[in-house]
């Protein structure tokens, strides 16, 4: 028996007297090697896979159990939305305040106004076929400077963590159907720009931001699965009552999006600015959808 095959066998039988030892196999000049030696390790190899109980545990999808189940509201919020001054109705959203405590609180505190700014008479911008959103507070003006003495930039810096946790937690779309969600990034952000500074005499590498982050305040409601918001949208809740509004605001007529037009592309391209404010006119509504009152509800 080869020392291979006999060594294996010494491990699966038990055995009273030791094994001698093998004999070194010493290569000589014009002689080929064992032809036996690979085919017996080969099928050692294999017997020892045979009887080895498999104690491995493969990390497989069916094994990955993502905790995207909707957790319980524990407030509840409402909007009041009108069409080109029409009325069309109230929509009721749960917000998940054990899940999401700063999404939950941040929203809460905008539609209360319990800060001193609110979504009263702020628009609905943009009408997608999945969701609507809305425009939040303007980033200039007597909001923002509200905003920023209620501490809005740690606002969205718990946001960003809680996004991320979200993301970690649920590996399935997020932003299902009837979701309310709060924008707390841009992932086509690009990313800041290198430039040269001269300081006391020494160049340094400074970091120019492009572009502004979104300050916490932009949501969207959806209305079907929404796979492409889970990498911008923090959900913070879900609509009990009003879906029929929301399908009424997606109704509505809207800028048409024209970029596979050539000549949009090649300004986009070119970097003229008139291209940039085309683009943000895309699915805009043509009429105006306005919260014409929102809170809490005690």
């Amino acid at each position: 028996m080869h020392c291979s095959a006999r060594a294996l066998y010494h491990n699966l039988t038990p055995i009273k007297q030791p094994l001698a030892p093998c004999a070194r196999i010493s290569p000589s000049s014009g002689s080929n090697p064992n032809p036996i030696l690979r085919r017996d390790f080969a099928s050692s190899s294999l017997l020892l896979l045979l009887i080895t109980p498999n104690t491995t545990n493969p990390l497989r999808a069916e094994t990955i159990s993502p905790d995207c189940a909707d957790p319980a509201p524990t407030k509840q919020a409402f909007i009041d939305v009108a069409v080109d001054g029409e009325a069309i109705g109230r929509i009721v959203i749960g917000l998940y305040g054990d899940s999401v405590p700063a999404g939950a609180a941040r929203f809460g505190e905008i539609v209360s106004g319990a800060g001193g700014v609110s979504y009263r008479r702020k628009e609905f911008v943009k009408i997608m076929p999945n969701y609507v959103q809305h425009a939040g507070l303007r980033s200039y003006g007597a909001d923002a400077e509200l905003a920023r003495k209620t501490g809005s930039e740690l606002a969205v810096d718990r946001l960003v963590e809680e996004w991320e946790r979200q993301n970690e937690n649920c590996t399935g779309t997020k932003n299902v159907a009837r979701s309310v969600s709060i924008i707390v990034r841009d992932p086509s952000k690009p990313p800041p720009k290198l430039k040269l500074v001269a300081r006391k005499g020494k160049l340094e590498i400074d970091q120019e931001e492009v572009g502004m982050d979104p300050n916490g305040t932009e949501f969207v409601i959806t209305t079907k699965d929404s796979p492409e918001l889970d990498g911008s949208a923090l959900v913070v809740g879900t609509v009990l009552q009003g879906m029929d509004v929301v399908d009424r605001i997606s109704r509505v007529k809207t800028v048409q999006e024209n970029s596979t037009s050539p000549y949009f592309r090649v300004a986009k391209l070119i970097g003229d600015k008139r291209a940039v404010v085309a683009e943000r006119g895309f699915n805009r509504p043509y009429s105006k959808v306005v919260i014409t009152n929102c809170g809490l509800i005690e």
